[in-house]
């Protein structure tokens, strides 16, 4: 929590600037007079701000606000919302559109308040009593970046800077080589690398003409060498040559490493075994790596999204429970097949989004393209292949397992179109 002053003796930091992320709920809270109107005058454009003076009811106030949420466009809420049981629905709104709810509080001086609105003094009092009753709750409510203001000085100057996404790269135009599930397989990575122009001397990789490589997850467990996939990509991420999104093996590991109780199987007993030999620090870097990572990467002005398990278009740009669940898993619904592994729908057969959107997570025996998508994982643990897609030339490339590492569990499917040959 971000606060501006100091209220009794826990020392709350002093702000400096507001901040909001680009595609947000924001909600301005206070009692009357509290200058929220004013506020979000001076920050935020006319088109952005719902006022809850303008609607009949708070259904037509949301319901207002979510149509610019559904089209990608920050919102602002400018109400009273002091009490618990008013903010109920703002929360669910933000859930429901897949953007944080993100408060900002006016928790001006009774005396000043009183000095410049016509609302009756005990209406006041009884606002400003319960806003600061319940304020410390707005975190386990679900919102979350609150930002608190207690003067009128601090709400005219201190600046609002809007954020993008962790993972909102569309600055970054490549050219990129989007490479599959890894897994451990780090003599096939290495093959990759080369074919793909890396030079890999000093123990690193980049490419000469500027490439980058884009991982799509899943770098660790089943192969014979997690840790040094960890510690190359680490490498690669930390020198500029590379970027990464975790897959679901990696925020596994990183349960585990944090001490969460998870099943050590299909591989991350050895990778586990190999980070208990490497030491703590290693094993704390590995974990701070991991839990930075953007669960989406949108890149090239969002003509390209990558995601470990792939991500429908309503979900690109976004934040949240679901974004992340489907990010990191598909869309799976709990059931189980009978082999005992999660079914998981073919989400890219009913997508029609605009931007490439480059994954792994459901291995193959080639790249399969679908639509607007392509897959890029083909199995290199169970045997297969490691692919790269480069963009934005749109060529695949792959380099053969030297081995196989893992049985699989079935037979890698031939994609449409492919013989199999």
């Amino acid at each position: 929590m971000a606060c501006a002053r100091i209220r009794g003796v826990s020392a709350e930091p002093a702000l400096t600037e507001l901040t909001v992320p680009a595609l947000s709920l924001v909600v301005l809270i206070g009692a009357h007079g509290a200058g929220k109107s004013t506020f979000a005058a001076r920050h935020f454009a006319p088109e952005e701000v719902f006022a809850q003076a303008d609607y009949p009811d708070i259904p037509s106030l949301l319901a207002a606000a979510g149509e610019r949420l559904a089209a990608g466009r920050l919102a602002v809420l400018d109400g009273l919302f002091v009490r618990p049981v008013d903010r109920v629905p703002v929360t669910a709104l933000a859930r429901a559109h897949d953007v944080k709810p993100v408060p900002v509080v006016l928790d001006l001086p009774r005396a000043v308040l009183e000095a410049r609105t016509a609302a009756p003094a005990d209406v006041v009092a009884a606002q400003v009593a319960e806003l600061r009753r319940t304020r410390r709750g707005l975190h386990a409510e679900g919102f979350r970046n609150e930002q608190v203001l207690f003067s009128d000085e601090q709400a005219r100057t201190l600046p609002l800077r809007r954020t993008l996404l962790r993972g909102d790269r569309r600055d970054l135009t490549g050219p990129f080589d989007v490479i599959g599930d890894v897994h451990g397989c780090l003599p096939e990575l290495h093959d990759l690398l080369r074919d793909l122009g890396y030079d890999l001397s000093g123990g690193g990789a980049r490419h000469p003409r500027g490439r980058t490589a884009v991982f799509v997850g899943d770098l660790v467990d089943r192969g014979p060498d997690s840790l040094g996939v960890l510690k190359l990509v680490m490498g690669m991420v930390a020198d500029g040559a590379a970027l990464c999104v975790p897959g679901n093996h990696d925020e596994k590991l990183c349960r585990a490493l944090a001490g969460k109780a998870v099943k050590a199987m299909h591989g991350l007993d050895v990778t586990l075994a190999q980070l208990e030999q490497a030491g703590p620090d290693v094993q704390a870097q590995v974990r701070t790596f991991i839990d930075a990572l953007p669960t989406q990467l949108v890149l090239d002005g969002g003509a390209l999204i990558v995601a470990h398990a792939g991500l429908p278009a309503h979900y690109h740009g976004r934040g949240g429970g679901r974004v992340r669940s489907f990010a990191l898993y598909g869309d799976v619904n709990g059931q189980r097949d009978e082999l005992g592994l999660p079914i998981r729908r073919d989400w890219a057969a009913d997508y029609h989004g605009a931007a490439l959107v480059v994954y792994g997570h459901t291995p193959h025996a080639a790249p399969r393209w679908k639509g607007h998508t392509v897959n890029v994982d083909t199995g290199c643990a169970f045997g297969g292949h490691l692919s790269a897609l480069r963009y934005p030339e749109r060529t695949t490339l792959s380099v053969p397992a030297r081995a196989v590492y893992a049985p699989p569990p079935r037979p890698l499917p031939v994609p449409e179109g492919e013989s199999g040959s």
